[in-house]
């Protein structure tokens, strides 16, 4: 594969919708921020990006512009895109010089080829020398350590921000996939939806991420958590403090847990019998590749 002989001033960014991973070959991550550039609006200037524009989300007068430009996986915003992605890679290669850097980027399985060609295009114009796309999941097979060159069958579920991905590995391939337009931010959402439904109040992104971040779970903890939080009333439009649970966080997020539990399923029912039967023996070591943060994007 020819972007396993890139050289230390070669980049492999993972481009998620929730953060960005830059690494350089015998550095590792070198730089792990969200996926937030705030733009003036009149001159396209970039203000911030990463934690600090991650931090304006929702505060930002009407000459500047905080957005995630970045939307299950792929190019939402291509000209918002290109700025962060300049930005960031201005900033890690400040001691490469004159010389252009090659990059490696992580994308969907599922990823159209306009969406490829937006991706390709941001990287070229943001200073990239030349551009090689991978597969998320082939990436995160490499990235945790499993021999993909050998005839045996290994599962990957990578759930991040904007997709949840889901193949089988043999023979330095993809056997089978399933991309999923559900993950991080979907389960965002839900808290934001339990919240005005079962609550009364609103709050906002940055709350909600906090909520699964912290208590978040898939099954019930042995011991519930409890989290207060602090939004607005929609009664009476005033601020409010309440309390949530995990227990009710866990509900919030059932549905769409579901669906990537149904993801996997739907991934094995056409995996060949033999790697089926190899992931079975190999369930102790599946590599659950979490590319973003902690836990679900």
């Amino acid at each position: 594969m020819k972007f396993l002989k890139f050289n230390s001033r070669d980049l492999g960014i993972d481009l998620g919708t929730a953060n960005i991973l830059v690494s350089i070959s015998n550095k590792g991550i070198i730089f792990r921020e969200p996926s937030v550039v705030a733009v003036k609006k009149e001159t396209e200037e970039v203000v911030a990006y990463g934690i600090e524009a991650k931090e304006m989300l929702g505060r930002t007068p009407e000459t500047i512009n905080a957005i995630r430009p970045l939307k299950d996986g792929v190019i939402a915003d291509f000209t918002a895109t290109k700025l962060m992605l300049r930005s960031i890679i201005m900033k890690v290669t400040k001691d490469f010089k004159l010389l252009k850097p090659r990059v490696v980027i992580g994308v969907p399985s599922g990823i159209t080829e306009v969406e490829e060609r937006a991706v390709q295009e941001a990287a070229i114009s943001s200073g990239a020398r030349e551009v090689y796309l991978i597969e998320e999941p082939m990436a995160a097979a490499i990235g945790s350590g499993i021999k993909i060159e050998e005839p045996s069958g290994n599962m990957i579920v990578d759930i991040g921000g904007g997709t949840t991905e889901v193949a089988v590995i043999s023979l330095g391939g993809m056997v089978t996939s399933t991309s999923l337009r559900i993950a991080g931010d979907e389960l965002t959402e839900d808290i934001i939806n339990y919240t005005k439904k079962y609550l009364n109040m609103a709050i906002g992104e940055v709350t909600a991420e906090e909520i699964k971040m912290e208590i978040g779970c898939a099954l019930p903890f042995m011991t519930e958590l409890k989290k207060v939080i602090r939004g607005r009333d929609l009664s009476t439009g005033l601020p409010v403090k309440k309390e949530i649970s995990s227990l009710e966080v866990e509900k919030a997020m059932k549905d769409s847990i579901n669906k990537i539990i149904e993801g996997i399923r739907a991934t094995l029912e056409v995996t060949p019998p033999e790697l089926a039967s190899d992931i079975v023996v190999n369930r102790n070591s599946f590599s659950r590749w979490w590319s973003i943060n902690k836990k679900f994007g």
